[in-house]
């Protein structure tokens, strides 16, 4: 009788989206933020952010790490990378690269070229509901033309999913943080 009342629930169970089943795109959620992620040509992912108090906005981010493009009700926003971004990856612990590039907006004119950092410090796992995933911790440092930081934050990045599922901000100060995502599930057609 008990594996008569087991066998629903594991039927209903949603599979773990691994690299394979991410290519036909998935949902990432947390209170207040729904996004689905697709492949998308030349290494991008294509990423649809639905918030609970916000317009809605799409991203491109190459090989679902380093942003593009962004574009929302609030404006648009494009990063043009003035290095080959495929050089960068694949991502491994120890590695370090930078890439210069201009932020164009639709509002106003670029202020000057700006430097993404990426330095990756090692492996973790993140859990995601009942899915466990194999995380890069991928620190992001942008500075302007005149060293200073405009963004830095710590990615823990999936290679397998090709998407960002948390960030930590302020790691190794007592001020420390995560914010992430809680689930995720195959996108529905």
């Amino acid at each position: 009788m008990l594996a008569a009342l087991l066998a629903p629930a594991a039927a209903m169970a949603e599979p773990c989206v691994d690299a394979k089943s991410a290519k036909a795109g998935f949902v990432l959620e947390k209170p207040g933020i729904r996004s689905e992620f697709r492949s998308a040509a030349g290494g991008m992912v294509a990423v649809a952010n639905n918030y609970q108090s916000q317009s809605p906005q799409t991203q491109y981010l190459y090989a679902g790490l380093i942003e593009v493009f962004r574009d929302s009700d609030t404006g648009r926003l494009s990063m043009i990378p003035l290095g080959d971004l495929k050089k960068v990856f694949p991502l491994k612990t120890g590695a370090r690269s930078k890439t210069d590039f201009v932020r164009l907006s639709s509002k106003k004119a670029p202020k000057g070229i700006e430097t993404l950092a990426l330095a990756v410090k090692g492996k973790d796992t993140y859990k995601l509901g009942d899915c466990k995933y194999n995380v890069l911790v991928v620190s992001e440092t942008i500075t302007n033309e005149a060293g200073a930081t405009v963004d830095s934050f710590t990615a823990l990045y999936s290679p397998d999913l090709q998407a960002v599922l948390a960030r930590r901000y302020d790691e190794g100060t007592s001020a420390q943080s995560e914010v992430g995502f809680e689930t995720i599930k195959p996108l529905a057609e």
